[in-house]
């Protein structure tokens, strides 16, 4: 594939990532009506891992058996954990706080990645994490009008999980390179998902619920869209974005997921201030500098700015 045609498919697929994933945690507060919040975890990973089972048998016998523990930790710490502290982080802090903590993931990527992955970026990428991450953090305190009450517990689980999806995001870009995005995904949630379901079915009282109470069967179908759009779909394009760009470029996409999360409240009736349009652009001109290299593109784009020949 050319470099231009990757390019295009590179915004588009996280254009589609922003629009899945801002919508999720409407998905999951959807669900916490129905279920408990381990229960909304666990059973996000298990409809994951049932609807992509089909392509599993095909991929067990190509992939070398050495990738086998790392797709297992990339299982645990990018989905199944994540998963978990999401959900649990949402019975006590607003869907959109929770989207916007989820805005430190391209900072922990970052500095993962110069840690410890001997990631390389340039000043103009690491000024584009520190001002998507205002634009984010400004869009929800315009959104509150300026006061928002936190709790500390909850709101460190999204952190933690933040941190988690940062890490897993270097694993991916480092350690897959001979792998595809959909092997990646497929297997990762069949090491995860078989334990899980084994779990679900036999110490837990979901399999009564689903016979007893029909009401049940109202949240998975919410948890059905979140694991087959949010979830499977997803993190195949998001792994295949993880190895196209740099890994900071591919997390970037949690700076844009609060602007969805103002959308869907207007949709619903709250207002849309003139303030918002000016924090979405902050957010943009960040996504803008995390992926921009090498210095001409940064250079044409401060001619335009400065309207300079």
């Amino acid at each position: 594939m050319n470099t231009k045609k990757q390019q295009t498919l590179s915004w588009f697929i996280l254009t589609a990532l922003v629009l899945v994933w801002g919508s999720s945690f409407i998905l999951i507060k959807k669900s916490l009506l129905y279920f408990t919040a381990p229960e909304v975890g666990f059973l996000r990973i298990v409809i994951t891992f049932l609807f992509l089972s089909p392509l599993v048998y095909k991929r067990l016998k190509k992939i070398d058996r050495k990738y086998f523990w790392l797709l297992t930790v990339s299982g645990i710490i990018g989905s199944l954990l994540p998963a978990l502290l999401f959900a649990i982080s949402e019975t006590g802090i607003d869907s959109a706080i929770a989207g916007t903590l989820n805005s430190l993931t391209p900072l922990f990527t970052l500095l993962i990645g110069l840690m410890f992955f001997k990631f390389r970026t340039r000043w103009y990428n690491v000024l584009g994490v520190i001002v998507g991450l205002l634009g984010a953090v400004g869009l929800i305190m315009a959104n509150s009008g300026g006061a928002v009450n936190v709790d500390i517990f909850y709101a460190s689980l999204v952190v933690i999980a933040s941190l988690l999806y940062a890490i897993n995001v270097n694993i991916v870009k480092s350690y897959f390179h001979g792998i595809s995005s959909l092997d990646i995904t497929v297997l990762s949630f069949f090491f995860i998902g078989l334990p899980v379901l084994v779990y679900i079915a036999l110490f837990s009282r979901i399999p009564q619920m689903l016979w007893t109470d029909a009401r049940a069967w109202e949240g998975i179908g919410y948890l059905s869209i979140l694991a087959v759009l949010g979830t499977g779909v997803a993190l195949i394009a998001y792994n295949q974005l993880i190895k196209w760009k740099n890994p900071v470029f591919a997390s970037s996409v949690t700076y844009l997921i609060p602007i969805v999360a103002i959308l869907w409240g207007v949709l619903d009736g709250e207002k849309f201030t003139l303030t918002y349009v000016l924090w979405i652009l902050l957010i943009l001109a960040g996504v803008f500098l995390v992926n921009a290299r090498p210095y001409a593109k940064l250079n044409l784009a401060t001619r335009i700015l400065f309207w300079k020949k």
